[in-house]
Protein backbone atom coordinates (compact mmCIF):
# COMPACT_ATOMS: atom_id res chain seq x y z
CA UNK A 1 0.00 0.00 0.00
CA UNK A 2 2.82 2.74 0.62
CA UNK A 3 3.94 1.74 -2.68
CA UNK A 4 0.55 3.28 -4.31
CA UNK A 5 0.39 6.07 -1.49
CA UNK A 6 4.14 7.14 -2.55
CA UNK A 7 2.93 6.98 -6.41
CA UNK A 8 -0.66 8.71 -6.03
CA UNK A 9 0.74 11.49 -4.06
CA UNK A 10 4.36 11.42 -5.92
CA UNK A 11 6.57 11.04 -3.18
CA UNK A 12 10.10 10.26 -3.22
CA UNK A 13 11.53 7.41 -1.62
CA UNK A 14 13.79 7.35 1.64
CA UNK A 15 15.90 5.55 3.35
CA UNK A 16 13.70 4.31 5.47
CA UNK A 17 16.61 3.16 8.26
CA UNK A 18 17.56 6.61 8.85
CA UNK A 19 14.27 7.71 10.24
CA UNK A 20 14.04 7.87 13.84
CA UNK A 21 12.57 5.29 15.92
CA UNK A 22 9.47 7.29 17.12
CA UNK A 23 8.74 8.30 13.79
CA UNK A 24 8.75 4.52 12.81
CA UNK A 25 6.65 4.11 16.02
CA UNK A 26 4.46 7.20 15.18
CA UNK A 27 3.79 5.18 11.47
CA UNK A 28 3.46 1.88 13.55
CA UNK A 29 0.97 2.82 16.02
CA UNK A 30 -1.53 3.51 13.35
CA UNK A 31 -0.89 0.70 11.14
CA UNK A 32 -1.52 -1.64 14.25
CA UNK A 33 -4.74 0.25 15.14
CA UNK A 34 -6.20 -0.31 11.23
CA UNK A 35 -4.95 -3.98 11.35
CA UNK A 36 -6.91 -4.47 14.79
CA UNK A 37 -9.83 -2.59 13.51
CA UNK A 38 -10.06 -4.50 10.36
CA UNK A 39 -10.02 -7.54 12.17
CA UNK A 40 -12.61 -6.69 14.50
CA UNK A 41 -14.97 -5.04 11.92
CA UNK A 42 -14.55 -8.53 9.69
CA UNK A 43 -15.45 -10.41 12.59
CA UNK A 44 -19.29 -8.67 12.19
CA UNK A 45 -21.25 -5.87 12.50
CA UNK A 46 -21.25 -4.92 16.03
CA UNK A 47 -22.13 -1.99 18.28
CA UNK A 48 -18.97 1.07 18.04
CA UNK A 49 -18.49 1.10 22.13
CA UNK A 50 -18.00 -3.01 21.89
CA UNK A 51 -15.59 -2.99 18.79
CA UNK A 52 -13.98 0.42 20.84
CA UNK A 53 -13.50 -2.07 23.73
CA UNK A 54 -11.98 -4.62 22.18
CA UNK A 55 -9.94 -2.82 20.06
CA UNK A 56 -8.68 -1.02 23.16
CA UNK A 57 -7.63 -4.11 24.62
CA UNK A 58 -5.63 -5.06 21.97
CA UNK A 59 -3.72 -2.10 21.56
CA UNK A 60 -2.93 -0.88 24.75
CA UNK A 61 0.91 -0.97 25.82
CA UNK A 62 0.79 -3.81 28.43
CA UNK A 63 -0.73 -5.99 25.18
CA UNK A 64 2.00 -4.89 22.78
CA UNK A 65 4.37 -5.52 24.96
CA UNK A 66 3.26 -8.87 25.58
CA UNK A 67 3.16 -9.50 22.00
CA UNK A 68 6.73 -8.14 21.58
CA UNK A 69 8.46 -10.23 24.11
CA UNK A 70 6.12 -13.63 22.03
CA UNK A 71 8.17 -12.52 18.86
CA UNK A 72 11.27 -12.29 19.14
CA UNK A 73 12.27 -15.68 18.55
CA UNK A 74 10.64 -14.86 14.75
CA UNK A 75 12.50 -11.36 14.49
CA UNK A 76 15.17 -11.55 12.21
CA UNK A 77 18.47 -10.00 12.98
CA UNK A 78 17.58 -6.19 11.23
CA UNK A 79 13.76 -6.63 12.89
CA UNK A 80 15.57 -7.34 16.15
CA UNK A 81 17.81 -3.57 15.53
CA UNK A 82 14.44 -1.81 14.71
CA UNK A 83 12.76 -3.32 17.86
CA UNK A 84 15.64 -2.04 19.77
CA UNK A 85 16.07 1.50 18.82
CA UNK A 86 12.85 1.89 19.37
CA UNK A 87 11.94 0.24 22.62
CA UNK A 88 15.62 2.60 23.60
CA UNK A 89 14.07 5.48 21.95
CA UNK A 90 13.61 8.18 24.80
CA UNK A 91 10.36 9.52 24.43
CA UNK A 92 9.25 13.17 25.71
CA UNK A 93 6.53 12.13 27.35
CA UNK A 94 5.35 9.82 29.81
CA UNK A 95 2.84 6.70 29.81
CA UNK A 96 -0.28 7.34 30.31
CA UNK A 97 -2.00 4.24 31.60
CA UNK A 98 0.92 1.20 31.47
CA UNK A 99 4.53 0.84 33.80
CA UNK A 100 7.11 2.56 31.38
CA UNK A 101 8.47 -1.03 30.14
CA UNK A 102 5.72 -2.13 29.18
CA UNK A 103 5.29 1.44 27.03
CA UNK A 104 8.80 1.17 26.10
CA UNK A 105 8.36 -2.46 24.88
CA UNK A 106 5.24 -1.31 22.84
CA UNK A 107 7.17 1.87 21.50
CA UNK A 108 10.11 -0.72 19.81
CA UNK A 109 6.49 -3.19 18.77
CA UNK A 110 5.38 0.19 17.25
CA UNK A 111 8.62 0.69 15.58
CA UNK A 112 9.10 -2.66 13.72
CA UNK A 113 5.75 -2.49 12.58
CA UNK A 114 6.23 1.24 11.04
CA UNK A 115 9.17 0.10 9.75
CA UNK A 116 7.97 -3.06 7.94
CA UNK A 117 4.89 -0.94 6.51
CA UNK A 118 7.41 1.77 5.35
CA UNK A 119 9.56 -1.01 3.48
CA UNK A 120 6.49 -2.24 1.58
CA UNK A 121 6.92 -5.21 3.36
CA UNK A 122 3.47 -6.03 3.77
CA UNK A 123 3.12 -10.13 3.84
CA UNK A 124 5.90 -10.24 6.81
CA UNK A 125 3.97 -7.32 8.43
CA UNK A 126 0.56 -9.64 8.20
CA UNK A 127 2.82 -12.80 9.17
CA UNK A 128 4.11 -10.85 12.71
CA UNK A 129 0.83 -8.99 13.36
CA UNK A 130 -0.97 -11.99 12.87
CA UNK A 131 1.11 -14.10 15.37
CA UNK A 132 1.21 -11.32 17.92
CA UNK A 133 -2.47 -11.49 17.97
CA UNK A 134 -2.89 -15.52 18.03
CA UNK A 135 -0.27 -15.26 21.40
CA UNK A 136 -2.22 -12.56 22.94
CA UNK A 137 -5.36 -14.28 22.33
CA UNK A 138 -4.72 -17.55 23.94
Amino acid sequence: MIDTIREKFDLRETDIKTYSPLTLAFMGDCVFDLYIRSILVANGNRGVNGLHKDKSNLVKAKAQAEMAEALQELLNDDEKEIYRRGRNAKTASSAKNADMSDYHKATGFEALLGYLYLQGKEERLLELVSSAVAFYQK
